[in-house]
């Protein structure tokens, strides 16, 4: 027979020793997890994506999932884009019914930033609601209520506010940078603003037509004289669209026509021949061919500036 050990008690110290190593060790790799790497940030659209990555640095990592030929206010996003969606960090959005796809699919509500809340109340309801088609994203509506927000650079600066305080609530250890990127943001923001208010207001009548229902705040903001039409960049005007440019001629007698996108030349000299000059003023919701939002932004401006220095 073999004679059994005696059981011995456990050193108690030891044990609490070991628990407290392990503790430690889970504790720091918790800790890692959470503030080491990038916060991952999804954005419904580009403005939000250039915002976020020039506040955030190498602090975030942003992802913009929609195709360049595509708009991100009519993009719907298949099972694998909804899943990254609610694992990310944080989910920005545009607010004013902007990525209405977002209303139909369940995200975590303590992840999602809507961008524009804090001026929900000067938010633009149009009169009339259009329906038409062009491009991948077929047919849908310009609703009644504006959502390219971002073209009133006021409100530009204030998405970006949004922006810098969530992402100081997740990395508070980081705050201070994080203002003093949205300062340098929010500074050329508030420039190109003073260039286009300065601009305007020594011609504010200038009768002007846009090529799109999207530039509501745009208009707003500086006091622009506009009609809306509801054309396509790439598609040549063709005979009923010009009878109708006619009939607001009469009563709109415009020179120049703001389009969203770089006009088909055909389109550009049938305009000519109604005495109608295009320029363009892309409202960059995608991610732009070449350049940033702010480049694109600038280019913008100098554009415009052809429509008021000529005397009318």
């Amino acid at each position: 027979m073999i004679p059994r050990r005696p059981l011995t008690r456990p050193n108690m110290s030891s044990i609490r020793w070991l628990l407290t190593f392990i503790l430690l060790i889970v504790g720091v790799s918790v800790q890692n997890s959470d503030a080491a790497g990038p916060l991952n940030v999804y954005v419904v659209n580009y403005p939000l994506k250039y915002f976020a990555e020039r506040i955030g640095g190498d602090h975030v990592r942003v992802k913009f999932p929609v195709a360049a030929d595509v708009d991100p206010a009519y993009w719907n996003p298949d099972l694998a884009d909804i899943a990254a969606y609610q694992q990310a960090d944080l989910i920005l959005l545009n607010g004013a019914g902007y990525a209405k796809w977002v209303a139909n699919v369940s995200l975590p509500r303590s992840k999602i930033v809507d961008t524009s809340r804090k001026f929900k109340n000067r938010y633009i309801y149009t009169e009339e609601v259009a329906t038409h088609s062009h491009g991948a994203a077929g047919e849908h509506a310009h609703e009644a209520l504006a959502f390219t927000t971002w073209l009133d650079l006021e409100f530009a600066a204030q998405q970006a506010g949004a922006i810098a305080a969530a992402l100081s609530r997740k990395r508070p250890e980081l705050r201070n940078g994080f203002q003093s990127n949205l300062e340098a943001l929010v500074t050329d923001l508030k420039g190109l603003d003073r260039d286009i208010q300065t601009m305007v207001s020594k011609n504010p009548a200038i009768p002007l037509i846009v090529s799109h229902p999207v530039y509501d705040y745009f208009t707003k903001r500086y006091g622009l004289n506009v009609v809306s039409v509801h054309w396509e960049p790439d598609e040549v005007l063709h005979n009923r669209q010009l009878r109708e440019l006619k009939g607001i001629l009469q009563q709109h007698p415009a020179k120049w026509l703001i389009w969203e996108g770089p006009p088909i030349p055909a389109s550009v000299a049938k305009l000519k021949t109604l005495g109608i000059d295009s320029l363009v003023f892309a409202p960059c919701g995608n991610v732009p061919d070449s350049g940033d939002f702010m480049t694109v932004m600038r280019h913008n401006v100098e554009d415009l500036r052809r429509a008021f220095s000529v005397t009318q």
